[in-house]
């Protein structure tokens, strides 16, 4: 399994992923919008023999705490018949990897603390920000000290209050 950036050429498997992965393509849609407006950071995707899975991580300020770096990690999905294979842990941390590299002090997800907490994220360093998210799936990583320091409200990527 190879994990690369993504590049523009790979737009029809990163739909082709999340359509199989979610029945639709609204992830996918996200994934364009953020490009589109400038806010991905990183944009990540799995490939065995054909494309497995994909990670995108976009830009969040922290308007309480401005300068603080900090990531969204979102959306992620692995096709169906590569689940289960570590093929999505593997995204995460080449991204977390890739984001501690640049500097980023932050990362936020929505997900499944259960599955999450494995790579560090943790409900309470959320708790302390306020986002339109918030609840026992919003957790953070700090990726440094500075990121433990982050508190108050947050800005998503304009794409999130898009979706539907």
């Amino acid at each position: 399994m190879r994990i690369r950036l993504e590049e523009t050429t790979d737009w029809t498997a990163l739909c082709a992923i999340y359509s199989a992965a979610f029945g639709q393509l609204a992830e996918a849609d996200l994934v364009r919008d953020m490009h589109d407006d400038g806010d991905l950071i990183l944009s990540l995707i799995a490939y065995d023999d054909k494309p497995a899975g994909h990670i995108a991580y976009s830009r969040l300020i922290l308007l309480g705490t401005p300068s603080i770096k900090a990531a969204v990690l979102a959306p992620l999905a692995v096709t169906p018949s590569f689940q289960k294979q570590g093929i999505g842990a593997a995204l995460v941390q080449d991204g977390l990897k890739r984001l501690t590299e640049k500097d980023y002090d932050l990362v936020l997800v929505l997900g499944e603390p259960h599955y999450y907490g494995r790579f560090g994220f943790d409900p309470k360093l959320a708790e302390k920000l306020k986002t339109p998210y918030d609840g026992p799936y919003l957790q953070g990583l700090a990726l440094s000290d500075r990121g433990k320091g982050a508190h108050g409200p947050v800005s998503y990527a304009q794409a999130f209050a898009e979706l539907e």
